[in-house]
Parts: C-alpha cells; structure tokens; sequence
C-alpha cells in the first residue's frame, strides 16, 4: 500500500515538474499518434475526439480559471453553487465550441521556443499550426501554475482570446437576467448542442 502511495506521488510531482511547453508538445504528440493511429478518430468522429479529449487534453485546462475571467465581475456576486453551475456550463460550451482534435491531413503544432524565469506561475506558450501550402496560423495556450502543476486557461488564435469573446456577451446577460439567467442560457446552448 505505501508503494502504490508513492507511485501516486511520484507521478503526480512528475506532471507537476513538466514544464508548460513540455505539456503542450506532450499533448500535441499524443493527439497526432492517436488520429494517425485510428481512422474513426482521423476522420472526424465527434464521440472518439470527445472521449480523447476528455482523458488527454481536458486534464490539463483549468476551467474554473477560464470561467472567472470570461464571467468577469459578476463571477465575485456568484455563490458558490451557482460558480460550480458555471464553470460545468461553460466547460460544456468550450468543449462543443472548439474542436480540439482535427481531421488529420498532415498538420502538425510546433511549440516555439519558452523563456520562462523559475519564479514565474503564469506564461504564454506560443505554437504555430502549420498546413502544408497554408500560411502558419499562431496558437498560444495562456497557462499558470496551480496546485496540481501547470494548467491552460485560455487559447488566443491569431490575437483573439477563446474566454474573453464571451466577455461582452456574459456581461450583457447578467446585465438583463442575473447570473442564474446566465447559467439558464449556457445551459440551454449546450443542451441545443448536444441534439443537433
């Protein structure tokens, strides 16, 4: 028993001691083996990528994170029940919204080189998602340091942040309908979603 407690151990402080940009190219490099490796996968079906994402890459996002700042001031009002509703809905609606796994055609995620001092808890890792005859789109995952090590919080395409866009929207929600009306809504995307 005291040896599983320390695999545990040792596997959870080696997940902490990675470094962002190991954690992004670790990611990225499963994900490639994985589509390469199952067709299904490649070809797009949305229940194996769910079920990918949900054991490989979800891990590593702290959604809590992104919930506060795209729900800004209000998330402060909210009680603690209605925080947890929040963060539940809108990790739905980030999950649906952006495909974390695409058709593989030959593309690949190059992780840009980190200049980090050890003393930071908050950076920016910059990748590039090459296409062959395509121009390079920029990627960055914004990721901080937290208790159980470095988690993504956010994903900026080409300049424009994933949380902050639903910034504007949220607020004027809050603004007509109170932060249950907010949850209401969100939870009605996602329901919308899951039957189309």
């Amino acid at each position: 028993m005291r040896f599983l407690g320390f695999i545990l151990w040792f596997a959870a402080t080696a997940a902490f001691a990675q470094s962002p940009d190991a954690i992004i190219r670790s990611i990225t490099q499963e994900a490639i083996a994985a589509v390469k490796s199952d067709p299904e996968l490649a070809a797009g079906d949305r229940k194996k990528q769910l079920a990918f994402a949900e054991q490989k890459i979800l891990p590593y996002f702290d959604f809590q994170e992104a919930t506060r700042i795209a729900v800004g001031r209000a998330w402060w009002r909210a009680s603690k029940e209605q925080q947890q509703k929040l963060v539940a809905e809108f990790r739905g609606l980030l999950i649906r919204a952006t495909n974390m796994i695409q058709r593989y055609e030959g593309q690949s995620l190059e992780t840009l080189p980190l200049y980090m001092k050890p003393t930071d808890t908050e950076v920016t890792v910059r990748n590039q998602y090459v296409r062959a005859g395509r121009k390079p789109v920029q990627i960055d995952f914004t990721m901080h340091k937290t208790e159980q090590g470095w988690k993504i919080y956010d994903i900026v395409v080409e300049g424009m942040s994933l949380v902050l866009t639903y910034r504007s929207e949220f607020d004027a929600l809050v603004k007509q309908q109170g932060i249950d009306g907010l949850i209401k809504r969100l939870s009605e995307k996602n329901t919308s979603a899951k039957v189309s």
